[in-house]
């Protein structure tokens, strides 16, 4: 057994300040991401004993928008352990303080790793499936290893240049205090922020309105940005469907004495385009043209083909 529970829930309030838009109510995607992380960093944390690091964040589905002043339980459970790692159920819900009937909003598979002594993994423990339900969860979560893998093959592989007329944004800012854990590293829910953050001016500036994400996966931690770090967070369309709108976003950092910038994250988004009544309405068609922008549209669909394989997570 671990040292503490197997699941942990988070409860709030959505505040103002965690909207979207100036004067709208719904809750940013990139907010949501930091909730989640929170909460499955508490779950790793407290099943290890000791300091985790955010390794991996997978099939992040928006079903529906969370509204500021509503409720929310941010609920993470541990479902199959390695040998230093902790595959994490989350499942985001909202209700109406009021009444306080949570309706589900958002769900992922998160993989957190124990860290030791010289930022080495250090070992977990076990974690053996009781119930039927714990085993159906654990099975499905060595499943999906596999096909993850898959799915960071298919991303690690492409190379992005400037051989393209795809619409991009680019972020760059200073790797704050604030921005950080007690393990000197930048927060893995904060770099989420500042990608859907990048992936949003991406979007919003394409169809020329509102955008919200819809949907983020194979988010993938390859190293730690620290305080004072100069941070550049790229975003780029890379395919177009009737709405919605498939960005690629790259986060990298480094001394900004310097001019080299190590890939610390990569991952995909989606945002959908949303009309003035906040419904989702067409979006500019893109049509790619360059052998670059046609082999990672060709990329894009690939990565929707794998993803219609992944099983949802379990209610919790």
């Amino acid at each position: 057994m671990g040292t503490g529970a197997r699941a942990i829930t988070l409860r709030f309030l959505a505040a103002p300040t965690d909207v979207a838009f100036l004067g709208g109510s719904a809750v940013a995607g990139g907010r949501v991401l930091e909730w989640i992380d929170k909460a499955a960093y508490a779950c790793a944390v407290g099943w290890s004993g000791g300091y985790c690091v955010t390794a991996y964040v997978g099939n992040v589905n928006f079903s529906r928008p969370i509204s500021s002043g509503e409720l929310v339980e941010a609920r993470a459970v541990l479902v199959h352990t390695g040998r230093s790692s902790m595959h994490i159920e989350v499942t985001v819900a909202s209700a109406d303080p009021l009444d306080g009937r949570y309706s589900p909003a958002t769900s992922c598979t998160v993989i957190f790793v124990a860290v030791g002594d010289g930022g080495r993994p250090r070992e977990v423990p076990p974690w053996v499936p009781a119930t039927p339900d714990d085993r159906a969860r654990d099975a499905a979560a060595a499943d999906k290893i596999a096909l993850r893998r898959d799915i960071e093959a298919a991303m690690k592989e492409q190379t992005y240049t400037g051989d393209s007329t795809a619409a991009t944004a680019t972020l760059q800012f200073l790797a704050a205090p604030s921005d950080v854990n007690w393990g000197g590293k930048t927060h893995g829910g904060t770099v989420m922020r500042w990608i859907d953050e990048a992936a949003y001016v991406c979007a919003a500036g394409w169809t020329g309105g509102k955008a919200i994400a819809a949907y983020s996966g194979g988010i993938r931690f390859y190293a730690p940005i620290l305080i004072g770090d100069l941070v550049q967070v790229t975003a780029r369309l890379i395919y177009t469907g009737r709405s919605s709108m498939h960005i690629s976003v790259h986060v990298r950092s480094g001394d900004p004495r310097e001019t080299k910038r190590r890939l610390t994250t990569h991952c995909l988004t989606v945002f959908v385009a949303l009309d003035t009544d906040g419904r989702p309405t067409p979006t500019p068609r893109w049509a790619p043209s360059t052998a670059e922008d046609i082999r990672l549209d060709t990329h894009a669909r690939h990565l929707m083909e794998l993803r219609s394989r992944l099983s949802p997570v379990h209610p919790s």
